[in-house]
C-alpha cells in the first residue's frame, strides 16, 4: 500500500514537472515573439516626431497626436503587426500637414488584435466633425472590425494593404483601400474576397511599384517584394488618395 502511494506521488510529481516545463516554454516563446518586431528607422522618423510651425506632435496616453492646420477632420491609425508604431510618423505628419489631424496609436505587444478598441478613448476625448479610422496590414483588419461596430461614430475607413472580415456593405462609410503592386505580404485572394464586404462606392488604389513595408519606415519585411519606387513616393501617393477620399472625389 505504501509502495503504491509512493508511485502515485512520483507520477504526480512527474506530471507537475512536465506541466511546469511546458509553461516555461510557452512563456519564453511568448516573450520572444512579442519582442521580435520591426523597429522604426530612427534616422528616418526622428524629424517627424518633433513639433514645428506646421505640425505639433504631442504624446498622448497610447500614442502620438499630430495636430496640423485641420479643425474638422481627424484620422486614427492602427499600426501593422509587430511594427513599432513610430515607424508611421512620417505618414501621419504629412497627413496632418495637409489638414487631417492624426492619432497614431501604440498597440499592446505591437499587435492591434490586442488593442482593437483603443480608438474609444480618442473618440471620447476629442471633438471633430468627421472621424476616419485607418490601419496597415493587421492594423487595417482590426480597424475594419472596429468600424463595423461603430459606423455611427465614423465617416470613413482607410485600409493600407488590408481587407475587412466583417460586412461593411451597408455601413454608409467612405472606404479606401491602398496597396502596392509589388506587395509580397498581402494575401491577394483575401483582398479580392474582402471587396464583397465593402460598400459599392468603395475606392481602390494600387500604387505601381509600391510594396508592403514602405507605407512606413521600418526596413524590409520578410516575404515582401522589392519596391520600384521610393518610400517617399508611396507615402505621398497614399496621402493624395486619402485627401481625395475626404474630399468625396472619385479616384
Amino acid at each position: 500500500m505504501e509502495k503504491q502511494l509512493k508511485k502515485k506521488l512520483n507520477w504526480k510529481k512527474r506530471i507537475g514537472l512536465v506541466l511546469l516545463f511546458l509553461l516555461v516554454v510557452i512563456a519564453g516563446g511568448s516573450v520572444w515573439y512579442v519582442n521580435d518586431y520591426y523597429h522604426a528607422d530612427a534616422d528616418e522618423t526622428a524629424p517627424y516626431l518633433k513639433s514645428d510651425d506646421t505640425v505639433t506632435v504631442t504624446g498622448i496616453g497610447n500614442g502620438l497626436f499630430f495636430d496640423g492646420k485641420g479643425e474638422t477632420e481627424a484620422l486614427i491609425f492602427y499600426p501593422g503587426a509587430k511594427v513599432e508604431y513610430t515607424a508611421y510618423a512620417p505618414l501621419m505628419y504629412e497627413l496632418a500637414s495637409q489638414g487631417i489631424d492624426c492619432f497614431l496609436l501604440h498597440m499592446p505587444c505591437n499587435l492591434a488584435i490586442f488593442g482593437v478598441n483603443r480608438a474609444d478613448d480618442i473618440l471620447d476625448t476629442y471633438d471633430y466633425e468627421h472621424w476616419y479610422l485607418a490601419g496597415h496590414s493587421l492594423g487595417g483588419a482590426m480597424a475594419a472590425d472596429y468600424a463595423a461596430k461603430h459606423t455611427e461614430d465614423l465617416t470613413g475607413l482607410v485600409l493600407l494593404a488590408a481587407y475587412p472580415t466583417k460586412d461593411l456593405r451597408d455601413s454608409g462609410l467612405k472606404v479606401l483601400t491602398v496597396y502596392g503592386s509589388e506587395d509580397g505580404v498581402l494575401n491577394r485572394e483575401k483582398l479580392e474576397d474582402g471587396k464583397a464586404l465593402l460598400p459599392e462606392n468603395a475606392t481602390e488604389v494600387c500604387i505601381e511599384g509600391g510594396n508592403h513595408a514602405i507605407f512606413a519606415d521600418y526596413g524590409k519585411q520578410k516575404g515582401d517584394g522589392e519596391p520600384l519606387i521610393t518610400g517617399q513616393s508611396q507615402k505621398q501617393q497614399t496621402v493624395d488618395a486619402i485627401r481625395l477620399l475626404l474630399n468625396g472625389a472619385d479616384q
